[in-house]
Formats: C-alpha cells, structure tokens, sequence
C-alpha cells in the first residue's frame, strides 16, 4: 500500500511540474529561443573531410552546423518556419561568412528541413538545448 501512494505522489509531482512551464514535458528536452527569421544556409561539398575549427573533420553526412558565436559542442534545435520541419545539430565550425546568414548546416542538415532544396537558403527558427 505503502508503494502505491508513493508511485502516486511522484506521478502527481511530474504533473504539477510539466504543467508550470508550458514548453517542457517531462520526456522532451527543453529548448531556449535564440533567434527567429534567420537565414540558413549548407556547406559545399568541397568542404567535406577539410578540418573544421573545432578540430573535427566535415562531414556532410553529419547533422553539424557552423555558427560565429555559440561554443564547439552546443546543440541546436533547427526549424524550417515554412514547413515547420526541424533538425538537432551540434556547432563544430565557425561561420558563415557571409552577409546576413546566421548558421551554416551540413548538407544532411540542410536537406531534412528544406522546403525547396534547391535554394540553398531557408529561414530558420534557432533554440538552444538546454
């Protein structure tokens, strides 16, 4: 009897404790807004098996991502504000370079939200995993 009132109070507990914060759920992680309407963009194939800033080597077929500012290792969740579609990458590279894009995906990344795949650019919503 004893086991079942406490298997009630910590599923009681759970409740109480994903109904206070709308955004989390107790099997999900919980991920912090950084930016909406920024322009994504993928690596070129030329890049692949080139090392990157953090050491690694670049493999389009991983699901990393290049960005100025966010640690080596930090995991992004990435989504397509059209299709809603998303993707968790982690930051192994610095960049992108070029005016007005935010973060750089490898190509796997890229492919998996993409809208119209031959762009090569897709508006993004970017959360941090916390």
């Amino acid at each position: 009897m004893k086991k079942i009132i406490l298997l009630f109070a910590l599923s009681v507990s759970a409740l109480v404790f994903a109904q206070e914060d709308p955004a989390c759920t107790v099997n999900e992680p919980y991920y912090v807004l950084y930016k909406k309407n920024a322009h994504a963009s993928y690596y070129h194939d030329k890049f692949n098996g080139r090392k990157t800033a953090s050491g690694k080597k670049f493999n389009n077929n991983d699901l990393t991502a290049a960005h100025k500012k966010f640690n080596f290792g930090t995991k992004l969740k990435i989504t397509n504000e059209i299709n809603n579609k998303s993707v968790i990458v982690e930051i192994t590279d610095r960049g992108p370079f070029i005016k007005g894009r935010e973060i750089d995906l490898s190509k796997r990344a890229f492919m998996q939200i993409a809208s119209n795949k031959k762009s090569g650019l897709v508006y993004v919503t970017i959360e941090i995993l916390k």
